[in-house]
């Protein structure tokens, strides 16, 4: 075994030749039988830190490794938005009724909607005939006491005991608002 050294850093390292299989003697049996060092090969490994001798022959020096990743430009990225966010994508899951209000300048109307069939559960209006033959006025502050125990009895004979609202941009809940929601809260409905 021999290892040469000079400005190339080399490593070598050698096994022991082959050898033929052999027979063993053994009176039990004629198997043969394999020396354990004739499964390896005779094996020579070197590094070397040399710039003339690039350790991968098959690359030359003026090739360079281009980044695959690329931006993307403004009309892809128009076509395909960003991903949703965790809340966005779970909400529906975790709040799966929702509850939405509307008044106009006549009626109060309120709704229970199921999020993931989009499914209504309940309704409530200031429209509906009995309502708008017995009160006085449809979007005075009893009007809106009125339409949330209706949601609120008819959302509980559906089954449904805890309801999410979300208030639209610069809403406050607060006045009609504010007195509807918590109509529905006195009587046995949980906001979430």
């Amino acid at each position: 075994m021999s290892c040469s050294s000079g400005t190339v850093l080399s490593v070598c390292a050698s096994l022991s030749s082959p050898l033929p299989p052999s027979r063993t003697p053994n009176s039990n049996s004629n198997l043969l039988s394999f020396s354990w060092l004739s499964s390896f090969p005779s094996l020579t490994l070197s590094a070397s830190r040399s710039a003339k001798n690039p350790s991968n022959p098959s690359r030359s020096q003026d090739s360079f490794i281009r980044a695959a990743y690329t931006r993307r430009s403004r009309g892809e990225a128009a076509k395909k938005p960003s991903r949703k966010s965790w809340k966005q994508r779970t909400d529906m899951y975790m709040r799966p009724f929702l509850l939405n209000v509307f008044f106009s300048k006549r009626f109060i109307h309120a709704k229970v909607v199921h999020r993931g069939t989009s499914k209504v559960i309940c309704v409530a209006t200031t429209n509906a005939k009995d309502l708008r033959n017995s009160l006085p006025s449809l979007i005075d502050h009893d009007a809106c006491r009125v339409v949330g125990r209706l949601i609120a009895e008819r959302s509980m004979e559906a089954d449904v005991f805890a309801v999410a609202y979300e208030p639209r941009k610069d809403e406050r809940i607060e006045g009609r608002l504010g007195i509807v929601l918590d109509t529905i809260k006195e009587n046995g409905i949980i906001f979430i």
